[in-house]
């Protein structure tokens, strides 16, 4: 029996690299010009809902260094607290720079196969997750052009045995490239969640990732502002660092701020242990915040879904 399971480990790993690999092969056997040239005469893709998937949510942010993926690492874990009878998904579409198996306690982990050879998502916390990460290994550099990209991310969709989820989380990478657009195009979106923070240089790229979804039609939840305040461990003052840049910007977009998560290193420190702030100090401060931006995503998402029944 041990012998068995070790043999179908096996088999399964191979089976993964097999992926990874036909990921390079299928596109750079193509002419990229030319198949970008083919797909856009052809027009833009008939969006195909993941199989069982209700609803999709974008993270996303104009640069990185904001806490985009800690705040979808707790994002998810949070509603999954709140709504333990839910099934919540978490993709990490960061092909280039996977970080959600680390925060996921999951990183040595590589999902199985079924018999339709479809990737089991793998679970922690409640969580389903798949990612890039589990598929490579830790010192592997993804060198891919944006084909290559949208290969990869259908593996990490249309290949994954999700079902059910009722919210996949969707950690994308920072700025506006290929995988929104690949995202946006494929995929019904229900919504997005902007993460930034209050410095001028964050906003501003902010901007741009807010102008991004309004041209594609995305609906925006609303921000997360990270690193908002620093609260003193004695006296528990809280002193804003860098003023009400943030509310600004909102009452300007007309946007909701729907958290605001304090500068805390503990928040660091449990996610490069690989448990979550919520799971790690679920009374503390900071999990409220993060409980408190699932409750207002989680009617955020029942609001869309009224709009859009399927």
């Amino acid at each position: 029996m041990i012998f068995e399971s070790i043999r179908a480990s096996m088999l399964s790993r191979l089976r993964l690299q097999n992926m990874a690999k036909q990921v390079r092969s299928e596109s750079t056997a193509q002419d990229p010009a030319g198949r970008q040239r083919e797909l856009m005469a052809k027009g833009l893709p008939k969006k195909k809902p993941i199989l069982g998937v209700k609803q999709i949510l974008l993270v996303a942010s104009g640069k990185g260094g904001v806490g985009k993926t800690t705040t979808s690492v707790n994002l998810a874990v949070a509603l999954k607290t709140l709504s333990p009878h839910r099934e919540i998904g978490l993709l990490d579409a960061d092909v280039f720079g996977p970080s959600v198996p680390l925060m996921m306690n999951l990183q040595s982990e590589s999902p199985l196969l079924t018999e339709d050879n479809l990737m089991k998502p793998l679970i922690n916390y409640g969580v389903k997750c798949i990612s890039m990460g589990n598929l490579i290994t830790e010192k592997s550099a993804a060198i891919w052009r944006g084909l290559m990209v949208m290969q990869a991310l259908n593996k990490l969709t249309r290949e994954v045995a999700w079902g059910p989820v009722d919210y996949l989380i969707v950690d994308t990478p920072p700025g506006t490239g290929d995988t929104h657009l690949s995202l946006v195009q494929n995929f019904p979106i229900a919504g997005a969640l902007l993460v930034t923070t209050p410095q001028s240089a964050a906003l501003q790229v902010t901007r741009r990732g807010l102008t991004m979804f309004e041209k594609l039609k995305i609906p925006v939840a609303g921000l997360v502002e990270n690193m908002s305040c620093v609260v003193c461990p004695n006296c528990h003052h809280t002193t804003q660092l860098f003023g009400d840049k943030v509310k600004a910007f909102a009452k300007t977009h007309s946007l909701n701020i729907l958290a605001k998560i304090p500068l805390d290193p503990s928040v660091t420190n449990s996610s490069d242990e690989g448990t979550p702030i919520t799971v790690q100090q679920p009374d503390s401060e900071l999990a409220k915040a993060y409980l408190k931006l699932a409750a207002q995503v989680e009617s955020f998402l029942a609001d869309r879904a009224s709009e859009n029944p399927t």
